[in-house]
């Protein structure tokens, strides 16, 4: 806490010293009109540059009416540059600035370029990381690296992200994250995480927003933040699309898009596929236990086991600008994915007496098998309107998700050194997550610098699953009646927000503060499972100032919770390995998070850019896995000797303090070096457990090389430390990646060639577990190695016109959803 007073104290003294010397800045105005039609020329992108640079250090595009405004404008003498599709870029050399006051440049005129364009691509390449002033924005389809991959793969490489090699993913050092496909919720991530982002391909992923402050306008859920995943889309006239392809050893992956629009009316499908080819995955476990009255159970497993992933995605929108000021979008998706494991587990179970007397010896062979799968169909409805004061608008969405998921699982034990009879169990649970997402979003600018943003919004979750366990009996299986069961599960969620926008002391500082309100409803049909309804107050703000026009620095607050999702609370009992038993918690109540952050940023003339943050979280009800013993455990009638129960409970508080530095620097012309750096220092107290402190780092960097010829090289290295749990430690993990692509046909096409690990054939993972009477010792050995091919192929004609691009999209025309009440 003293570190992070210091760093506001700092930050206060900053303001108070650009305070006094902010006087003496200009503003730089016009007008940018079609020359022909002389009608204005709204979203034109209006840059500002120092002489002799070739990077601009200021700019924005131009309102409805085709004025732009530059302000905060040192003295100086700059090269102005006014630019959009369909016309001749406008240079202004020599645009003199003094000591304060306005120059103004008054109409521009913007030539058409009169010949048609014809299967020809024109991007406007936007960088690899953009920070901006309420999230980070990570531009995967310019990352050479990050499009052969699943999206598991592009999250690596994202700024405050962490993902270890089983999936599972940390912002800023937290789990608990909110995950968005274009802005909206989707069911299918409630089923599993880390299957689902195993099957997004790469190259369907136009770019990736971080969130760690979200405002009072987005949902209070995730004390990690928000992870929102915006696919690729168009809205450029004409039809388009293109191919995606990728072989490889160890995954396989392909997206195909195809956009077509015709005056205000616009069509974009896709559909998209990754497989994960057969993997083998070395495991070996040593658990020593006592009982406490000096018997020592000693319980070795070794093994093998092969997996298999597999998923798609396919998706159909409808785009309608029924006039210039009203849009409608529909959208419906279809996705699954699903996952198979099974495998061979030796296992040697041995108990000695205080006096190391062998009492008994235990050898058995374990053959279990365990499969997911998960279809999920979303569909969404949005409507916007934008009134004639600019900035106005309301949004109104509805958005249905509905997901079927079924996990099972079987095994067999069979007993090497005595007559023991075949022991075994299988489990099936299948079961079905709706979720309904209905708000309405108003924004209305009462003066140019202050705006006041509100809306309300209802989420209904209905979960029903069924559980049905069989035990081999004799050779046959026998329907086991007490574990077979149905489970019902009910959250209504209902909210409201109000926020305000404004500029303080003549524009030196930016300011956005809102309330937010959500009350709760669960319900359950589970005997002894009862929540009560709750109501969350979460308060959230933002302050930001630029000090220069390349640089700037933002302080933000925000109050979360995390509310258990799917898999935590499903009571289902998976004893595929019946020494290691895991289940749900219906009874979780939701985690409660206050965070602070602080970030500076600065971009330089020569197109380096760094920023340096640091944050402090304090989380109460924290959730987190907790690990139980039991000599003698009975689940619903049937008792298992040895084992570790696995599931989530709150478990006391947890407080982080950490940093992220980021930072690009072309070196040169051709080559650029990008890296990330992460620290924290996380604290937990949990009452009857041992208060531990932890400080894990990670590492990465990321190396890209143009070569002539339209031939490229990319190389990416990450390094994750290991840490510290409550009850042991994760295990540290290094990766590299190395890729090259080639581009043909005036770039309309390319080849690549990836590899990852190519010098290692596995990642070796060891990990410690500890608790009240026993103490497990793991290893996993992980084949990471893998070789592959991409092809990409892009296709159609384009062409360009002056329609109006409306609030939400960005410069290239793609959509840029906003969160309406905070999805």
């Amino acid at each position: 806490m003293r570190t992070f007073f210091l760093l506001v104290f700092l930050f206060v003294t900053t303001l108070n010293i650009n305070a006094q010397n902010a006087g003496g800045k200009a503003k730089i105005t016009g007008r940018v009109t079609d020359a022909v039609s002389k009608q204005p020329v709204d979203y034109a992108t209006v840059s500002i540059f120092k002489q002799g640079s070739a990077s601009p250090f200021n700019g924005l595009s131009t309102d409805p009416k085709g004025d732009f405004s530059l302000n905060n404008i040192p003295a100086g003498d700059y090269r102005l540059t006014i630019d959009f599709l369909g016309y001749k870029k406008h240079v202004v050399e020599h645009v003199i600035v003094g000591n304060g006051g306005t120059v103004a440049l008054g109409i521009v005129a913007l030539e058409p370029i009169q010949n048609q364009l014809k299967g020809v691509e024109i991007v406007a390449k936007a960088p690899v990381i953009e920070n901006r002033i309420d999230k980070m924005v990570y531009n995967a389809q310019n990352d050479l690296t990050a499009q052969s991959g699943a999206a598991i793969d592009v999250l690596k490489k994202v700024p405050q992200v962490t993902v270890d090699i089983d999936g599972n993913v940390e912002l800023q050092g937290n789990a608990n994250i909110r995950f968005l496909i274009n802005g909206k919720p989707s069911s299918i991530f409630g089923a599993s995480l880390a299957d689902a982002l195993q099957a997004i391909p790469g190259s369907q992923i136009k770019s990736i927003e971080v969130i760690t402050s979200p405002g009072a306008k987005y949902d209070a859920a995730g004390t990690g933040g928000i992870i929102n995943i915006i696919l690729k889309d168009s809205k450029v006239q004409g039809i388009n699309g293109s191919v995606n392809l990728t072989a490889g050893t160890r995954q396989e992956n392909g997206s195909f898009n195809l956009n077509a629009r015709k005056g205000n009316f616009g069509v974009n499908a896709f559909f998209s596929g990754n497989a994960q080819l057969n993997t083998t995955v070395l495991t070996t476990n040593n658990r020593s236990s006592a009982d406490g009255q000096g018997n020592i159970t000693r319980l070795f497993q070794k093994g093998s086991s092969d997996s298999k992933r597999s998923g798609y995605q396919s998706g159909l929108s409808l785009n309608w600008d029924i006039t210039p000021k009203d849009v409608l979008t529909a959208a419906v998706g279809f996705d699954h994915f699903g996952n198979h494991n099974n495998g061979l587990t030796n296992q040697q179970e041995s108990i000695t007496d205080a006096s190391s007397n062998l009492i008994t010896n235990l050898l058995s062979l374990r053959n279990s098998d365990s499969r997911f799968n998960a279809y999920a169909t979303d569909y969404s409805l949005a409507y916007k309107k934008n009134f004639k004061k600019e900035g106005q608008s309301l949004e109104v969405l509805f958005t249905s998700s509905y997901s079927k998921n079924t996990a099972k699982y079987s095994q067999t034990q069979d007993y090497l050194n005595n007559d023991r009879e075949t022991t075994g169990i299988r489990g099936n649970n299948p079961g079905n997550d709706r979720e309904t997402n209905i708000s309405i979003d108003y924004t209305h600018p009462i003066t140019k610098s202050f705006t006041i943003e509100g809306g309300a919004k209802a989420v209904i979750e209905n979960l029903t699953n069924t559980t049905v366990t069989d035990t081999l009996l004799s050779g046959n299986y026998v329907n086991n009646a007490e574990q077979t069961y149905g489970f019902n599960y009910k959250r209504n969620i209902y909210a409201g927000y109000l926020s305000v926008s404004t500029s303080l002391f003549n524009n030196f500082l930016d300011v956005k503060a809102g309330l937010r309100s959500e009350y709760t409803t669960t319900k359950s049909n589970l005997a002894g499972v009862l929540i009560p309804g709750y109501n969350t107050f979460a308060p959230s703000a933002v302050i930001s100032h630029k000090l220069s026009p390349t640089q700037s620095i933002k302080l933000s607050y925000s109050y979360r919770i995390e509310r258990p999702d799917y898999g935590e609370i499903n009571p289902f009992f998976n004893i595929s390995d019946p020494k290691n038993i895991s289940t749900g918690n219906p009874n979780l109540k939701p985690e409660k998070s206050n965070t602070f952050e602080l970030g500076y940023n600065k971009s330089f003339d020569g197109g380096a850019n760094i920023y340096v943050g640091s944050f402090y979280r304090h989380n109460t009800d924290d959730i987190q896995q907790y690990t139980t013993r039991y000599d003698l455990l009975t689940i619903n009638g049937k008792d298992y000797t040895n084992v570790l129960l696995n599931q989530r409970a709150n478990l006391g508080t947890q407080a982080t303090l950490g940093g992220n530095i980021f930072a690009s620097v072309p070196v040169t012309k051709k080559l650029n070096l990008r890296t990330n750096i992460f620290l924290a220092q996380r604290s937990n107290k949990a009452p009857g457990l041992d208060s531990i402190k932890a400080f894990q780092y990670r590492f990465n960097l990321n190396a890209s090389y143009q070569f002539p010829g339209n031939f490229m090289a990319e190389a990416f290295g990450n390094y994750n430390s290991s840490s510290r749990t409550l009850q042991g430690t994760r295990p540290h993990f290094f990766f590299y990646t190395m890729a090259v692509r080639k581009q043909f046909w005036d770039k309309k096409a390319s080849i690549g060639l990836v590899a990852n690990n190519a010098f290692s054939q596995y990642i070796n993972q060891e990990s410690t577990t500890k608790g009240p009477g026993f103490n497990q010792a793991s290893i996993r050995q992980l084949p990471f190695r893998s070789f592959g091919i991409t092809l990409s192929y892009k296709f159609g004609k384009l062409e360009f016109s002056k329609d109006k691009e409306k609030d939400g999209h960005d410069e290239g025309g793609n959509n840029m959803p906003s969160e309406p009440s905070g999805r």
